[in-house]
């Protein structure tokens, strides 16, 4: 396969806009994490939620509606009573231990292969979004030229690890076909790894026949390549759909989240305790039949979690509720010694606003804060996932970048050298000439490009911009430096003859068949 490496200075004509793509499109490593985690439960409370979950999945029990997985769990001495699956917790700790904690993800550029689980994790971009907040600040459809373009924002922002799948839906290609073009996109616009649509079981197998294309299948049987995403009905119900991409995906050995939806206080008890313990129980029902599936597959730990506002019935993000359930379910993945995903810089405001960046900020905080391995919907969620909002994409992603600076630590290089400048500069004297500063300034502390901290004369010298049109200028900017990560064209072709086939055999007309 021949890929243009990131990082790649090319000489000659063009030489120094080259350069300037470069810079842009160097993707942090893997955030490893030097900073501890916050867990609030004493490891009696962690017991206290393993044990009720393991009574709702004994006597409680959990409904799979979808008879090839209740015929897996008869063979596997499950106690299956019509539809609902009663799991014994001793079977359900065996079969989660084959679970690897750790795996490597790879890409099609081997540079952006990331180390994942124990100490490290990736931040991945919003998906999902029926609308787009565009370059003009205008909320509308998206089409297939718009998801383009964000994931060739992910390409260029060093902080996103992943170029996702359907950032925003692509209203202008039939929804019986969208998986395909987004599946392509996904590949040809980044070199950087990307998820899997699991909309239907037909779906998730063209996606892993498209990964086959690009990585061989004999390759992706020994190396995770792409990631499926598989939500559960809380509560305590998982589906023919979901499972059978669940299947796909695991068959083929590749990783899998399991997410229970959770809305606390709609179909969770009304209490953070309690709705970590259900949504616990639900997502080890889904890990442990992974296992049943394929004994050793990689698979993680999801969830994705609001509030459901008593006022509206709204989901609402940032609430403190929302942080102590992400680092409950830190600590309660970690007990199980299995990765885990979670949801970052999410919003519930109708613009890039005040709201928008508090929510965020709240959320990230947290996030970091609990241990998260697979960080998702770390770009540009707003209006709880109704939009993706360029000019936030671009701010949450500097902002991982800011969070990836703290969570990987202190630095302690260079302490001697820099406690050496202090006798240097004396009582009452400054720094800002130092030689020690000249060559460590740029690296020292993190300076954001988006915000601005310069005088309020100078802010308004500079024509009074606010963050939301700095953020767009920068969107447009990025787009014009963008370059592709050239597809081998072998590779290419065979994609594209692969999607042409399909598309003929998929009839557009089935689109409003299909639940996205």
């Amino acid at each position: 396969m021949s890929v243009e490496a990131v990082g790649t200075v090319r000489r000659g004509r063009g030489a120094r806009k080259a350069q300037r793509q470069t810079r842009g499109v160097t993707m942090l490593p893997a955030l490893k994490r030097g900073i501890p985690v916050m867990e609030p439960m004493s490891a009696e409370r962690v017991a206290q939620i393993d044990a009720a979950s393991m009574d709702i999945l004994e006597n409680v029990g959990v409904v799979f509606r979808d008879p090839v997985a209740l015929e897996d769990w008869r063979r596997a001495g499950a106690d299956v009573r019509g539809e609902t699956v009663h799991l014994d917790r001793g079977h359900v700790r065996e079969l989660i231990k084959t679970i690897p904690a750790t795996f490597t993800y790879h890409a099609r550029n081997p540079a952006n292969n990331l180390p994942f689980g124990g100490d490290y994790a990736m931040f991945v971009p919003m998906t999902g979004a029926p609308y787009l907040r565009d370059m003009d600040d205008l909320r509308r459809n998206p089409t297939l030229e718009d998801l383009a373009n964000f994931h060739k924002l992910s390409h260029m922002l060093p902080a996103m690890h992943s170029s996702a799948h359907h950032i925003v839906e692509p209203y202008d290609h039939p929804i019986s076909q969208r998986h395909l073009r987004i599946t392509y996109s996904s590949m040809k616009h980044s070199d950087k790894t990307f998820m899997g649509m699991t909309t239907s079981p037909k779906n998730a197998e063209d996606v892993l026949a498209m990964c086959a294309i690009l990585f061989g299948r004999d390759y992706m049987m020994t190396h995770p390549v792409v990631t499926g995403n598989c939500n559960g009905n809380s509560p305590l119900v998982w589906d023919e759909t979901m499972l059978g991409a669940m299947r796909a995906f695991v068959r083929m050995n590749q990783p899998v989240l399991c997410s229970p939806f959770v809305l606390g206080g709609a179909n969770t008890p009304a209490g953070t305790a309690p709705t970590v313990a259900q949504l616990n129980a639900e997502a080890l029902s889904a890990l442990a039949y992974t296992q049943v599936v394929r004994k050793g597959a990689p698979a993680i730990y999801g969830h994705y979690l609001a509030t459901v506002s008593m006022k509206s019935g709204a989901p609402m993000a940032g609430t403190p509720e929302i942080s102590l359930m992400n680092m409950m379910i830190g600590q309660m993945a970690r007990f199980y010694d299995i990765p885990w995903r979670t949801s970052n810089t999410l919003g519930g405001a109708k613009t890039f606003d005040a709201q928008a960046g508090y929510e965020s900020a709240s959320t990230m905080m947290a996030v970091l804060m609990s241990g998260a391995h697979y960080i998702w919907h770390s770009a540009g969620w707003n209006e709880a996932g109704m939009h993706c909002s360029m000019a936030k994409f671009v701010v949450d992603a500097e902002q991982c970048a800011m969070g990836y600076r703290m969570a990987q630590g202190i630095n302690w290089e260079g302490f001697d050298e820099a406690i050496a400048a202090v006798s240097d500069v004396g009582p009452g004297g400054h720094y800002l000439g130092h030689p020690h500063t000249l060559e460590n300034f740029q690296q020292a502390f993190f300076m954001p490009e988006l915000f601005d901290n310069n005088s309020i004369e100078q802010w308004q010298a500079d024509g009074s911009v606010e963050i939301n049109e700095r953020a767009l200028t920068r969107v447009r900017a990025l787009l014009d430096e963008y370059q592709e990560p050239t597809l081998d064209a072998g590779i290419n072709e065979a994609l594209l003859d692969y999607i042409a086939r399909r598309e003929r055999e998929i009839p557009a007309a089935d689109a409003l068949n299909q639940d996205l």
